[in-house]
């Protein structure tokens, strides 16, 4: 597990948010803005708010008009093997299910789909313990060349 999670916290530069919060009291707003100010982007997913942490919020992770990479969970467990089916669905690489979150069905769905999966585990902890700051975004491709004598 330690493994996945290091690869995790190294490869990807955002994280994709389910049941964030605007509540600045409640771990589901701390721990994204934790890791916001470590460098991360943060896609929040709650279906009640338009912004939190000063990004726009989408209602689903299907509305995500992006590819969606890490998707991290502040649900009950009871929720995420549905979250698990719609981040499979939604294209991501990894799921990451918060302390206190656990779900043997989910991680059947994701790992029978490819994806790395870590559950009761608390982002900050892992940065923290790790001392890591996001990745750098990868850079874009770059766009054709024009031939020589092309103008």
């Amino acid at each position: 597990m330690d493994a996945i999670v290091e690869h995790i916290l190294t490869r990807y530069d955002t994280i994709t948010v389910v049941g964030a919060s605007a509540a600045a009291a409640k771990a589901a707003h701390s721990v994204p803005a934790y890791m916001q100010r470590h460098g991360w982007r943060i896609i929040p997913v709650n279906p009640h708010a338009d912004q939190i942490l000063g990004e726009r919020v989408y209602r689903t992770l299907a509305k995500v008009p992006e590819q969606v990479g890490l998707v991290d969970v502040f649900r009950p467990s009871w929720q995420a093997p549905d979250i698990a089916r719609q981040a499979v669905a939604a294209g991501a690489t990894a799921l990451w299910l918060q302390l206190g979150i656990a779900s043997a069905e989910a991680r059947a769905i994701a790992e029978d789909a490819g994806l790395l999966y870590v559950e009761d585990r608390c982002l900050i902890f892992e940065q923290r313990r790790l001392r890591l700051d996001a990745p750098a975004p990868w850079p874009a491709a770059p766009g054709p060349v024009a031939a020589e004598g092309d103008a």
